[in-house]
């Protein structure tokens, strides 16, 4: 799956260009930032001015503070979601933290969403260059994957972690995306 950061505008493509633009894999556990100037750039704006269009700012703004690991940023803006948005980011937050309880708390909230299709379908693409992942998926299963992250945490350096976050990526991408586009997704 290819990422178009430049999509967003000239801001948001020049902070996630500090990180790949998109397409860098995130530690399957959030600590402090990852990326200081990118951490800098971020405290200059508010989650209005950087998404004017989007349903939930804040919740499109932790989106990126997640990017770049930046715990405690994300869940200052999403601690209490306003919108399937911000619960989703919140419970992909607590995956990360990682609290897997917390996490299904979070997805037992969200119940459905409008990515979980796509998702299912990248994670296969993902799995099918990588065949030996102990990981197998029919249509997307959150409180799965919360399990799997789980496992892949545990063997660092392994196919189980690098599968993980390819997944986790392709997550944070099309929700990301979906957000963006006020619920229509591009993809």
């Amino acid at each position: 799956m290819k990422f178009d950061s430049t999509k967003y505008g000239a801001t948001i493509s020049g902070i996630l260009g500090l990180g790949g633009s998109g397409e860098d894999l995130a530690a399957l556990v959030c600590g402090p930032c990852v990326n200081h100037a990118a951490r800098e750039m971020l405290l200059k704006h508010k989650p209005k001015e950087l998404f004017p269009k989007a349903n939930d700012p804040a919740a499109a703004m932790a989106g990126l503070w997640l990017y770049f690991s930046c715990f405690e940023e994300a869940h200052v803006l999403i601690d209490e979601p306003k919108s399937p948005e911000g619960i989703f980011w919140h419970a992909i937050l607590h995956r990360r933290e990682p609290d897997a309880g917390n996490a299904a708390y979070w997805f037992r909230h969200l119940k459905e969403h409008d990515i979980f299709g796509r998702l299912a379908t990248e994670a296969r693409e993902i799995l099918k260059q990588n065949p030996t992942a102990e990981f197998r998926i029919g249509l997307w299963d959150p409180f799965a994957f919360i399990n799997f992250c789980e496992r892949a945490r545990e063997q660092p350096g392994s196919v189980q972690e690098k599968v993980a976050m390819e997944i986790q990526r392709a997550e944070w991408q099309l929700l990301f995306d979906h957000q963006m586009n006020n619920g229509r997704g591009s993809r």
